[in-house]
């Protein structure tokens, strides 16, 4: 892998090895918060994932998810990290356990939201258990409003040795911006927060890249103006530029353009101008209820397959960019009620 991520990131790695310390030695009751922002293409990804390669001792226990843009539904977070896990020895009610692990027999909530909320934070304890552990949540401007909920409970919680790592866009970006700020604020506010915020990186900082993929050789400044500009110093870009001219003379980067670092999310339509069969309208409901496509097809008595073929339309129709943001769109427009529990 070229070294474009951690370039000018050292900084920021040492941040992140400190707070791990703290969780290691025990010198915190609640969990240590480390709140990653940036925009699309900054290495918030890779930065998490250096940082945790890097820590000593390693983490006894590592929970990873990130939000499910294709198949979402509350707690997703949750249920990316109890996907593929053997559960079986947890102290949990099984029809709870199945339920905040999305799986496709799961039964229809059957608890209150406040019960369900202490389930997940009690999930998480059992598979922390005496730690010390990681939480990683990626991509929290896509989580939906009950992973949030419990990322906040989960910061604020006493006797968890974990380090929570966040990493997340600006909250401007998120799917639901005032949801996402609200989050930020809560986890931002616990004590001994760390806050980093990834920007493109510098001139000098592209310059090292440049001079570690071409074998040592310091690049003219006029190229690194050159790809700088081209770039806006957004490493995803970089790394594309530098992928499509490898094994090339350095010449060859100013040659055709590069690749944009990301597309800017699709603007939902106004309810009005939007027409939706009645089918699309049932199925957009069970959107808002949370539902999985297997949930879907089950409340619906459809095939998988043709709920599938209603989601794409649903997409296309609102301008919504993911599952999540259909059913959000569908809350503010106050189209459809949830289908009945």
């Amino acid at each position: 892998m070229m070294p474009v991520s951690m370039v000018g990131r050292a900084g920021e790695l040492a941040e992140l090895d400190r707070a791990w310390s703290t969780v290691v030695t025990g010198r915190r009751t609640a969990p240590t918060v480390a709140v990653i922002s940036g925009d699309a293409g900054v290495g918030k990804s890779l930065l998490v994932a250096a940082a945790v390669d890097s820590f000593s001792p390693r983490p006894a226990v590592l929970l990873s998810g990130a939000a499910r843009v294709h198949d979402p539904a509350p707690y997703d977070w949750l249920a990316a990290v109890l996907s593929g896990r053997d559960t079986s020895a947890l102290d949990l009610p099984p029809d709870a356990l199945a339920w905040l692990a999305q799986q496709p027999t799961a039964p229809r909530e059957r608890y209150a939201p406040g019960a369900l909320l202490r389930l997940a934070v009690r999930t998480v304890r059992l598979l922390v258990g005496a730690g010390p552990a990681v939480l990683v949540v990626e991509d929290l401007h896509a989580l939906d409003p009950a992973s949030l909920n419990l990322l906040g409970e989960l910061a604020a919680a006493a006797e968890l040795p974990a380090l929570l790592l966040v990493a997340t866009r600006p909250a401007a970006d998120a799917v639901a911006p005032d949801l996402a700020a609200r989050a930020l604020a809560r986890l931002c506010g616990v004590p001994g927060a760390v806050r980093q915020r990834l920007g493109p990186l510098r001139p000098a900082e592209v310059a090292e890249v440049l001079t570690q993929v071409y074998d040592g050789t310091r690049p003219p400044a006029a190229l690194v103006r050159s790809v700088c500009a081209r770039t806006g110093g957004n490493p995803y870009a970089l790394t594309e530029l530098l992928a499509a001219h490898a094994g090339q003379e350095p010449a060859a980067l100013l040659r055709s353009p590069v690749a944009p670092a990301s597309r800017a999310p699709a603007e939902p339509l106004a309810g009005g101008e939007v027409e939706l069969t009645s089918r699309e309208l049932e199925v957009l409901g069970c959107l808002v209820a949370g539902m999985s496509n297997k949930q879907v097809a089950r409340e619906l008595g459809i095939s998988v397959r043709t709920v599938t073929v209603h989601v794409s339309n649903l997409l296309r129709k609102t301008g919504a960019a993911s599952r999540t943001e259909a059913a959000i769109w569908a809350v503010r427009h106050r189209l459809p009620a949830p289908v009945d529990g």
